[in-house]
């Protein structure tokens, strides 16, 4: 079979699994169950607290002992067994940490699948820059794919948006052990030190200036993903208590509507090989922490009649936004790391992202939130919440060319067209 289409195949049940309930259980949470708030708050932090340590470690794990299919595809049948039990949970601190257990399988499959791609593509002599964002896209049209699934079907609120991720994830944990093998590089290097025996030196990058910021502004936009990730549904959901709104499509569907961020992103992705290589990292991500500010800022006017529009615009920039920040990242680790330690520093980014970054938003938002932006009657004033995030995007766009001063467009365009 194609190796193409077999990381196609990878790639869209790894999204379909997360898309199936990622965006969807604040709606099952708030109208189904009717916990708190800031309970809430705690439940979608474990995707930070489990991205912390989880996808470094397994990168470790992959790059020193363990076979990165085989890992990848047993974290996924684990994550399966994990999503099944889901909805029979009865009380909020039971469901934070069985959602916890589930982050800490499905966190590290996300930095797993791009060693894995990497390793099959490199290994049929192909380029990565140029092969892998088309089949990445497929990602992406999974996690559409399961947004329409659970909302035509209507499991937005229900307990079918588990078992379905759940069917899929154990699918993909079977299908992994085809894969083509990505053993582990560091086990045949001999007379390593005590630090690269364990796997731990792509924690040296760190080191590095270009690196330390880099990561540190993928704290900061990672913090922006999870403000999107965690109330982008729930905001549209609560215009169903507008009369003037509730019998809208887009109230109706909210997950369809959300569902055109991810349309909006098959386009950019195939926009970044150019984009890198025109711009380099450091206006790429510029490009993205500015796509931020628009996102957020369409969100504060828009509303699903006269300001459908704005709301949908804000979908299709999120394009840019993740795209050209977490796809572009990546491949930024991989054109300037050492084979050796990919793994590790592709775990790194995922760490800094969907760990210390999602922990911060979560924690930072919910805060604010809490604070400033629900009103006596529980409700919540979007448009400063909206506008709140936008500003936040605003600042790191414009402290980011000061700070990272490296001339990185150069040197990652002449890494890309020599992978």
């Amino acid at each position: 079979m194609n190796i193409k289409f077999r990381l196609i195949l990878m790639n869209f049940m790894q999204f379909f699994i997360w898309g199936a309930w990622l965006l969807t259980i604040g709606a099952y949470w708030f109208q189904n169950k009717g916990w708190s708030g800031s309970q809430f708050g705690a439940i979608f932090s474990t995707m930070g607290i489990s991205a912390i340590f989880m996808p470094a470690l397994t990168g470790i794990i992959a790059d020193r002992f363990i076979n990165a299919e085989k890992l990848y595809g047993t974290l996924h049948i684990l994550g399966a067994a994990t999503l099944f039990t889901i909805p029979l949970v009865t009380n909020p601190t039971t469901f934070f940490w069985v959602i916890l257990l589930n982050m800490i399988f499905y966190m590290p499959t996300l930095s797993l699948s791009i060693t894995v791609a990497y390793s099959a593509l490199k290994s049929e002599n192909k380029d990565v820059v140029k092969d892998y964002p088309p089949i990445r896209i497929w990602g992406t049209i999974g996690f559409i794919a399961a947004l329409w699934v659970v909302s035509l079907s209507h499991s937005e609120t229900s307990v079918n948006q588990f078992y379905i991720a759940s069917a899929v994830a154990l699918a993909l944990g079977i299908y992994s052990f085809t894969l083509p093998k990505c053993p582990p590089l560091l086990s045949k290097i001999t007379n390593r030190s005590f630090v690269n025996s364990l796997g731990l030196n792509a924690f040296s990058l760190f080191k590095t200036p270009k690196f330390a910021i880099f990561f540190a502004f993928s704290l900061l936009l990672g913090a922006a993903l999870q403000l999107t990730n965690a109330y982008g549904d729930t905001y549209i959901h609560d215009f169903n208590n507008v009369a003037s709104y509730k019998d809208l499509i887009a109230v109706k569907y909210p997950a369809i509507i959300m569902s055109i961020s991810q349309v909006s992103e098959t386009l950019f992705i195939l926009a970044i090989p150019f984009f890198l290589r025109k711009f380099g990292i450091k206006y790429v991500m510029l490009f993205s922490m500015l796509a931020w500010v628009l996102r957020f800022g369409l969100f504060a006017y828009g509303n699903p009649a006269g300001g459908l529009w704005m709301i949908i615009l804000s979908c299709i920039v999120y394009g840019m936004a993740f795209d050209f920040f977490n796809i572009s990242g990546s491949l930024f680790i991989e054109t300037q790391t050492t084979p050796e330690i990919r793994g590790s520093a592709q775990g790194l980014f995922m760490m800094m992202v969907n760990g210390f970054g999602a922990l911060f938003g979560s924690f930072t938002s919910g805060i604010l939130i809490d604070k400033f932006f629900t009103l006596p009657d529980h409700t919540k004033n979007w448009n400063g919440i909206w506008l709140c995030f936008a500003s936040y995007a605003l600042v790191i766009a414009i402290i980011f060319p000061f700070v990272f001063r490296y001339k990185h467009n150069l040197a990652v365009g002449h890494a890309i067209q020599n992978v």
